[in-house]
């Protein structure tokens, strides 16, 4: 087992694989408890690398059955075999083969990663350090080998045998009952892309052609009886394959690609070539078991997983603190391919939304860290919001940088001159140095800087001389390692509106012809001329960087900018900002403002009336409040969540009841006839239908009762049925709310994905008696430990997305969870650290809890044997 205290690993301090593993053969014989793994590895010095040195090989838990050099045995003496390490005490300086024979357990392997067991299913997770708990291997990502992988097992066990690459040669064996398959990956690749998948599957297919003209096969394997609920992912796979032919110009490499879909998953899906493997939830959808929200997650991840082709797999990271390089650029991608197919303003909203929830918070917090990390002693605990999502910020702001044509060839150089090679950070932002002609090294800080910049911008009119001037001063707070910050690049895009909302024609020499300013200093100034009146400025359109805006704008100045901007996210924007400053002072202060709130109940009915049904899914997004963590965020300190959602609850009560007739009158308008769809059109009429059904409820929750409990029995479709049981659920209440809870649990007893979102709406409720629910739903037949989907949607969603329970005065919701954290390590540490991440925010809250939550945490700290992903998140969050 891997030591408990794991050594730093530093950026600074990397160096080349002393071997390279140029080609690998794998004979992998499936069993449930005795699998046997040969591997074949063709081996050679590295001429970048020492010689002379012993050959350390990593391992996880293996046990060696033996050991061969160019095909004699070794004796004992010539090696050493531990559960984490091979060492070959003299290895030849020329190449050569060693053949390693290991067996591994995938039923006992509860961690998930390696080779485990899904619900009878054999498959791999090898991202991160995955491949070294099958064979003894160079895991690491700058050691790229040529696949051949023969998988044999019973018939009856696993009748589908899946590999990357294209299959290449299959046979029987023992009359039939036994049977084999070759899969040859051509393309050279890190080890933690390697898969295979062996079972009871069925598969819905199709043929693909590129634009080259070639044939790919297409497969989606899912549980036997669910294929029809695998038909939108296969669409969304099409649409993300032509869509990368036609945008990036990538067209697919092999003859086949394979979508596996299990039960049980640590993370979200794997892009291993060829083969991705998937957490079922990102691929099974029908109607009457996916929201809308299902839908568009399914195809968002069919398309990253897809993506990584190139950006991840043709292209890989050189070492782990590269991640941001092939996670950031892919999730990039995804976001602009969502844009594409759906609305582009409603999905920047709902990416700033997410990033502002997940990314802020961790920048503000104890495990804050840059998008290229210097260090780490877990990589696991690196799968972050960071790496993912500001990752692809920094990539959007780099385009705005240097405008669409220069980010396109750079994109293009990328791809030809870093093609099947592991980059860096800067190999890449090399080619767009080059694509541009600009100098890129300030602007590179952003991958090396932690922390969430703040951006004050304050104007100044000139009546006489008819200027406008803006001001710019930039901060970025203190975070674990970095006390000190220097100034970022930050690319503006902003505008003029005048008070009737119309744009004002001003001229100012240093906005680009995009209307963007690039920030290069902590403060500098821009200045309008012929500008005949204020204007009111319109800063950071379409969040052009991932900063804190203050801007010193008036509520009336807010709302001209909501009613009119020509830029939808500034529009939403000015709405959150109003309701944002309404909830903080009356959070702080203890004063809600009466006025402020009828002023903005006011405008959304106006935007309401004139816009409610020309783009409901833009509407559903203005008409949504700040959540509770963004309040939090801008408090900062002293928090008391049941404060907060108290007057978050009374502001919505206040802004339901202004718009009830409206809200009625557009529930009646946009119901949609005809069979449920998932297009974008049809998922935004329902989503501000039930958004109208919710701020009706908050108003008043005895006269909205009914139609409740009509839209739950009546819905034809997810989305519109739990949207009716979550408004029972967490503003209705009472006896209703049980009964409907009960039926849902009836209606849906076989259906694990859906009994989640069961789990999650009553973890989710903001009441005294959620944390005895909890422990109760815990003892349901449905719930299991052992499967990161039920913990994540009971437990998670308890601990992660309802404030007031979580942070509970008393501190039994950090005991809860802590007490959780601490079960979960012992057989799924991956699960439990994430799980820990919750705590992120505990130094901000007021003293009580503060006290609360550290007890906790040191209680989870002084445990013995934590696992180094709990412990390192542990430790990091107590520094």
């Amino acid at each position: 087992m891997r030591t408990d205290t794991p050594q730093t690993v530093r950026l600074e301090e990397y160096r080349p694989s002393d071997f390279l593993i140029p080609r690998i053969a794998l004979d992998i014989v499936l069993a449930p408890r005795e699998t046997r793994v040969r591997a074949t590895l063709s081996l050679e010095p590295n001429p970048a690398g020492r010689a002379g040195v012993p050959l350390v090989l990593d391992g996880d838990e293996l046990a060696l059955v033996s050991i061969a050099l160019d095909g004699a045995p070794l004796p004992e003496s010539a090696y050493e075999a531990g559960p984490d390490r091979l060492i070959l005490r003299e290895p030849p300086a020329r190449p050569f083969t060693l053949a390693i024979e290991t067996q591994v357990d995938p039923t006992g392997n509860t961690k998930l990663m390696g080779l485990y067991r899904s619900q009878g299913v054999y498959c791999t997770q090898c991202e991160a350090e995955g491949f070294r708990r099958i064979t003894y291997f160079l895991d690491r990502p700058d050691v790229l080998s040529v696949y051949e992988t023969r998988i044999e097992a019973a018939r009856a066990d696993a009748p589908v045998l899946l590999g990357n690459g294209n299959l290449v040669e299959t046979g029987e064996l023992a009359g039939g009952e036994r049977h084999y398959v070759v899969w040859h990956d051509p393309h050279p690749k890190p080890s933690y892309l390697f898969a295979l998948v062996g079972g009871a599957l069925a598969r819905i297919g199709s043929t693909f052609t590129t634009a080259s003209g070639r044939a790919v096969a297409l497969g989606v394997y899912v549980e036997p009886g669910k294929e029809e609920r695998a038909t939108y992912a296969l669409d969304a796979l099409e649409r993300s394959m032509r869509w990368d032919e036609r945008v990036f110009g990538r067209e697919y490499d092999l003859d086949v690609f394979n979508i596996v879909a299990v039960s049980d998953f640590n993370m979200g899906a794997m892009e291993n070539k060829g083969l991705n493997i998937f957490n079922d939830k990102y691929v099974l959808a029908s109607p009457e078991t996916a929201t809308d929200a299902d839908y568009g997650h399914i195809e968002a991840i069919i398309a990253h997983e897809y993506f990584h082709n190139w950006t991840g797999n043709r292209i890989t990271c050189r070492d782990w603190f590269q991640l941001c390089l092939k996670e950031g650029l892919t999730v990039f991608r995804d976001q602009e391919f969502s844009s594409d197919e759906r609305s582009r303003p409603v999905q920047r909203i709902g990416q700033v939304r997410a990033l502002r929830a997940r990314q802020f918070t961790e920048d503000a917090g104890p495990l804050a860290h840059p998008v290229r990390p210097s260090a780490y002693r877990e990589i696991n605990n690196f799968y972050t919001a960071t790496v993912y999502e500001k990752g692809a910020e920094v990539i959007r702001m780099l385009k705005t940088l240097i405008g669409p044509d220069a980010f396109a060839r750079g994109m293009d150089l990328f791809f030809e001159r870093c093609d099947n090679t592991a980059a860096t950070v800067e190999d890449f932002l090399a080619c767009f140095a080059e694509a541009s002609g600009r100098d890129l090294s300030a602007f590179a800080l952003w991958y090396s800087q932690a922390g969430t910049p703040r951006l004050a911008v304050t104007g100044l009119y000139d009546s006489q001389a008819q200027t406008y001037r803006l001001d710019f001063a930039q901060s970025t707070p203190a975070t674990p390692g970095q006390p000190t910050k220097a100034p970022v690049v930050v690319p503006i895009r902003l505008g003029l509106v005048d008070a009737d909302g119309a744009p004002v024609a001003a001229r100012c020499e240093r906005l680009d012809a995009h209307g963007v300013f690039v920030l290069a200093e902590a403060s500098d100034s821009l200045v309008f001329e012929n500008v005949p009146a204020p204007p009111v400025p319109s800063v950071l359109r379409g969040f052009s960087a991932p900063v804190r805006l203050s801007l010193d704008l008036s509520d009336s100045d807010l709302l001209v900018l909501l009613r009119h901007d020509e830029d939808p996210f500034n529009r939403w924007q000015a709405g959150q900002t109003i309701a944002t400053r309404l909830l903080v002072r009356a959070s702080v202060s203890g004063t809600f403002c009466e006025e402020a709130a009828e002023a903005l109940a006011g405008a959304l009915d106006a935007f309401l009336a004139a816009e409610g049904e020309a783009d409901p899914a833009f509407a559903a997004q203005v008409l949504a409040v700040p959540g509770e963590t963004e309040i939090a965020q801008e408090i900062g300190e002293n928090v008391d969540p049941d404060v907060i959602h108290r007057v978050r609850d009374r502001l919505r009560a206040r802004i339901g009841a202004r718009l009830a007739p409206r809200l009625a009158a557009l529930r009646e308008a946009l119901e949609t006839p005809g069979p449920y769809s998932p297009d974008a059109r049809s998922a935004g009429r329902r989503a501000l239908r039930n958004a109208a059904l919710d701020y009706l409820a908050v108003a008043d929750p005895e006269a909205a009762r009914p139609l409740v409990v009509a839209q739950y029995e009546a819905a034809d479709n997810m989305t519109d049925r739990f949207a009716a049981l979550s408004v029972a659920a967490l503003v209705t209440g009472g006896d209703e709310r049980e009964r409907l809870l009960a039926s849902f649990r009836q209606r849906y007893a076989g259906e694990p994905l859906v009994l989640d979102k069961w789990f999650a709406l009553q973890a989710s409720i903001p009441e005294d008696g959620t944390l005895a629910r909890i422990e109760a739903l815990r003892g349901d037949e449905a719930f299991s430990m052992a499967n990161p989907n039920r913990v994540r949607s009971l437990i998670g969603t308890f601990a992660l997305a309802n404030p007031t329970r979580f942070h509970a005065a008393d501190g039994a919701g950090y005991r809860f969870v802590a007490d959780a954290v601490t079960t979960l390590d012992r057989t799924n540490p991956q699960v439990a650290a994430r799980l820990l991440t919750a705590f992120n925010t505990w130094r901000s809250m007021e003293p009580g809890r503060r006290n609360a939550a550290r007890e906790a945490l040191v209680g989870i700290a002084e445990r013995p044997s934590l696992s180094p992903d709990v412990g390192d998140i542990v430790g990091r969050t107590l520094e």
